[in-house]
């Protein structure tokens, strides 16, 4: 048994599991389920404190986020453990079932709880410098890296905000649960800009990646539940700086990606490079 399935097996007899488990994700993180649970090992170095406070913020939105059962630790690691929910799938999708406005009305129901004392700033933002950190370290060809780093270079700083937000907000980020779907992974959870929960289907929308009615399907739904993020007469008014700012991490990740597999950047990185291109010409021409 190699290295990686010994170590999701740890994860499962942590949450008291002995049975056969299936690895859900393995990048910095680890996410295993086992049964009926979802164990996750955080990267080496999280802040646990930090972590602890995100967890008890999740603990309290009722309806909104799912709720922890319990944060261990094993080998140094931090490691959370989780009731397991159904995530959408591609079934889901071919049967036009993708549940943007369930995504929507959760996020407008997020937005409107107030912040719990102590929680730390919303981690979405801080994504982006890290971003860019890899690409510069992924041997990128110098012509793929440009428009990105070009667009970078335009951005404003990030708008604070006092709402309570996701931080790292997409489909992947809602599961079934209890008859209903819920928000989950509060890691970057934290008061900030609402706007930025919004911003990476915008980017998408934006790089043409989101079709038209899928973009309005959410933001319609998030509007009609209440969302504050953005205006209803002119959302684009608070999405612009946060969207292009996840069209550059986007880009950035996607590229960096595919320099370390050795492959080329497929059709979604080429249209977010080509988005930050769009951005570059677009402040040049001052709009």
């Amino acid at each position: 048994m190699d290295d990686h399935r010994l170590q999701a097996g740890d994860l499962a007899r942590l949450a008291g599991h002995d049975g056969p488990v299936t690895v859900l994700k393995r990048t910095k993180v680890l996410v295993v389920r086992a049964g009926d649970v979802v164990v996750k090992a955080h990267p080496p170095g999280t802040d646990e404190e930090a972590l602890r406070a995100r967890l008890d913020a999740a603990r309290a939105l009722d309806g909104v986020m799912l709720a922890p059962l319990g944060l261990e630790r094993l080998d140094g690691r931090l490691v959370t453990i989780w009731p397991a929910g159904e995530p959408l799938t591609m079934d889901d999708v071919e049967a036009g079932a993708t549940p943007w406005e369930e995504g929507g009305r959760l996020l407008a129901r997020l937005h409107a709880r107030p912040v719990p004392a102590g929680l730390p700033p919303a981690g979405g933002p801080s994504r982006l410098p890290r971003a860019m950190a890899d690409l510069a370290s992924a041997g990128v060809p110098a012509s793929v890296a440009a428009p990105i780093l070009e667009a970078y270079a335009t951005l404003p700083p990030a708008r604070e905000g006092g709402a309570l937000t996701h931080g790292d907000w997409h489909l992947g980020q809602i599961v079934r649960h209890g008859g209903g779907w819920l928000l989950i992974d509060p890691d970057d959870l934290g008061p900030g800009d609402p706007a930025w929960d919004l911003a990476r289907p915008a980017a998408w929308f934006a790089a043409g990646l989101l079709a038209p009615d899928d973009w309005e399907r959410l933001l319609t739904a998030y509007l009609a539940a209440g969302g504050t993020a953005v205006s209803a007469d002119d959302p684009w008014r608070e999405l612009d700086a946060p969207a292009r700012a996840l069209t550059v991490q986007l880009a950035a990740t996607a590229v960096a990606a595919g320099a370390r597999a050795g492959e080329p950047p497929d059709d979604a990185a080429e249209a977010l490079v080509s988005a930050c291109g769009r951005i570059v010409a677009a402040t040049r021409a001052g709009t």
